[in-house]
């Protein structure tokens, strides 16, 4: 239970970090953000698969894979369903904002609780990756989404300033979002450890949201600015970076 609340409070708390970044770095290249944004996408995709697809399949005994398969598309019409209720960051980041002050403030404030309305799930895939036992797979994949958090937490930051909210509270804001992860972390860890029965399923539908994010947020913000190449290579990078730890760890 101890590595599980250290684990909730690194995958929030990189939210954090990313928000300090913005604070400390207001004009962070778009190409920067990419590389960093693409790396982090490889290395969730690598933990998806390898950490919570697979074992749903395993844990599933003999109906494992219709199991998984049904896990995995839920997952993604669950988070494809909030996509239609509240636009992510490739809808509202690069948006021009108003020069109202009232208009401009609320899009960022829609902005911020776009994000963290999608970190919730985050977050449960985090705390569901433990109840396969395995808690190696389990710490990469929250390292992956920590990682992802970073410029997440990085971009949040300009957004409200810009829109006049005092730093003080645009940093508050800024780590809500990543307290909604560390609260997600652990209802997924508690959901599967009260019923063990919904583990093949838990796992599957956690892959599920997770590589939704990845295809439809992730990977596209990241070819959106004229870094594909940079982004294309850091991809490989983090894929080759899980490939070596799953082989030496596994």
């Amino acid at each position: 239970m101890q590595m599980v609340l250290l684990t909730a409070l690194g995958v929030g708390g990189a939210t954090v970090i990313g928000a300090i970044i913005g604070f400390a770095f207001k004009n962070i290249s778009h190409k920067f953000a990419d590389i960093v944004m693409a790396f982090a996408a490889d290395v969730m995709l690598s933990a998806a698969v390898l950490g919570l697809i697979v074992p749903s399949v395993e844990f599933g005994g003999k109906y494992g894979l219709i199991i998984t398969v049904l896990g995995i598309f839920t997952g993604a019409v669950a988070l494809n369903l909030v996509d239609k209720l509240v636009p992510h960051l490739h809808k509202l980041a690069g948006a021009d904002l108003e020069p109202h002050q009232s208009s401009r403030l609320s899009k960022v404030l829609l902005f911020v609780t776009a994000i963290a309305i999608h970190n919730l799930p985050e977050g449960i895939a985090a705390g569901v990756g433990f109840g396969s036992g395995n808690t190696t797979q389990a710490l990469v994949i929250a390292g992956g989404i920590a990682l992802q958090n970073i410029p997440e937490g990085m971009v949040i930051i300009a957004p409200m300033l810009s829109a006049g909210v005092k730093p003080r509270k645009t940093f508050l804001l800024a780590s809500l979002t990543g307290l909604i992860e560390i609260l997600g972390t652990l209802i997924g860890y508690f959901a599967v450890s009260i019923a063990s029965a919904i583990l093949p399923f838990a796992l599957a539908f956690a892959g599920g949201t997770m590589l939704y994010v990845i295809s439809d947020e992730m990977i596209p913000e990241t070819h959106a600015h004229g870094s594909q190449r940079g982004a294309t290579y850091a991809l490989l990078a983090g894929f080759c970076i899980m490939l070596i730890t799953d082989t030496l760890l596994g």
